[in-house]
């Protein structure tokens, strides 16, 4: 596809480090105070963008349990936080996956696509961050489409970015075995 292999073009080593530090920084000086601020609005009540299932009546319950002011918080940090957040992570694994691959796996290969894999992460996040506003936002009045579509993006969301990060563990494996296979056999061509 066009689209992976314009990110494994782009994805030089230092653009990988640089993603790296971006998102470690990211999440030792943005996340805890995020989290913090998202547990004091929601009176501790929890987020569905952090759980792995809910259904549409736990959605409409995280939105009773809010209040109003705690539903505005919700809603402002999914269109501050949470748009900044999805690009962050998807950067950091979209180039360690596409740089980590590239040594892993031949140019032709089909598993480079793989690295496509964050990029949808992001899309169902943001998906699901306008289904839980809609949510939010009309809350006390139903928003049935949107209460019932919101469960299903968000474990879309994390198939997708749990399985990168399943899938960058595999690549580096990958990559070093290769390596080292090259480096014993180096007549041998990575398969």
């Amino acid at each position: 596809m066009r689209l992976s292999r314009i990110f494994t073009r782009l994805s030089k080593g230092w653009v990988a480090i640089l993603a790296t530090l971006v998102f470690l920084l990211f999440m030792a000086l943005v996340l805890p105070g995020q989290a913090a601020q998202a547990d004091e609005t929601s009176a501790g009540a929890g987020s569905p963008d952090t759980s792995f299932w809910y259904s549409a009546q736990d959605l409409y319950q995280f939105a009773e349990d809010y209040g109003e002011a705690g539903r505005a918080a919700y809603i402002r940090a999914r269109w501050t936080f949470d748009l900044i957040y999805p690009m962050v992570y998807a950067f950091f694994l979209v180039t360690t996956v596409s740089w980590v691959f590239a040594y892993a796996f031949p140019v032709a290969s089909r598993w480079q696509v793989v690295n496509l894999f964050p990029f949808a992460g992001m899309v169902f996040d943001y998906l699901e961050n306008i289904a839980t506003s809609l949510v939010m936002a009309r809350f006390p009045l139903p928003a049935q489409f949107a209460a019932n579509l919101a469960p299903v993006l968000t474990l879309i969301k994390w198939f997708f970015v749990s399985g990168s990060f399943l899938i960058l563990f595999f690549g580096i494996v990958r990559a070093i075995f290769s390596r080292t296979k090259n480096r014993r056999n180096p007549g041998l061509r990575e398969s």
